[in-house]
C-alpha cells in the first residue's frame, strides 16, 4: 500500500491483538515505562520513543525507524532487545503527562494526518495505567 502522507512522532507504540496504541508525551514522562508494562501484560512492541506514522487510505499505521527497531529503553537498565512487530494499525492515541479528568468525556478523538483516532489522556505512572489503556481499547473494539 502506498502511503498518502506520513510523519515521524516522538511516541512509543505497542500492539494489543494487532491494534496499535501510540503513546506520546514529553521526554521523561513514562512512554517507555508504560509500553514495558503493557508488554508485560501481553502487548508487543512496535517502536520505542519514536514512531513512523503513515496514512494508508483511511488507516494510520505505525512502524519503527530502522535504527531502533526491536529495541526499548528500560530506565536504570539501558537499551535492550525486545521482540517486535514491523507495523500496526493505530487504534488509540495515549497522551501522557496531563492529569486525567475524573469523569472524562467519552469519545474524545485527535485528528492525525487527517484521520480521527480515539484519544486517552492519563498519568502513565499510575499503577492502573496499563489496565486503563486496555479498557479503552476494549470499548473502542465494542463500539466499532
Amino acid at each position: 500500500m502506498v502511503a498518502i502522507s506520513s510523519e515521524t512522532m516522538h511516541a512509543s507504540c505497542v500492539a494489543i491483538d494487532g491494534r496499535g496504541i501510540l503513546i506520546e508525551g514529553a521526554s521523561g514522562v513514562g512512554k517507555s515505562d508504560l509500553a514495558l508494562r503493557l508488554i508485560d501484560r501481553g502487548a508487543v512492541l512496535v517502536s520505542d520513543d519514536y514512531s513512523f506514522v503513515r496514512r494508508e487510505l483511511h488507516t494510520l499505521v505505525a512502524s519503527p525507524p530502522a535504527k531502533i527497531a526491536g529495541k526499548i529503553e528500560v530506565r536504570g537498565i539501558g537499551i535492550i532487545d525486545q521482540p517486535h512487530r514491523d507495523e500496526a494499525p493505530i487504534a488509540l492515541i495515549v497522551t501522557l503527562g496531563e492529569p486525567a479528568a475524573r469523569l472524562p468525556e467519552y469519545g474524545v478523538a485527535r485528528k492525525l494526518l487527517g484521520i480521527e483516532i480515539p484519544l486517552l489522556m492519563l498519568d502513565g505512572r499510575e499503577p492502573s495505567a496499563p489496565i486503563k489503556v486496555e479498557l479503552v481499547l476494549s470499548r473502542i473494539a465494542q463500539a466499532g
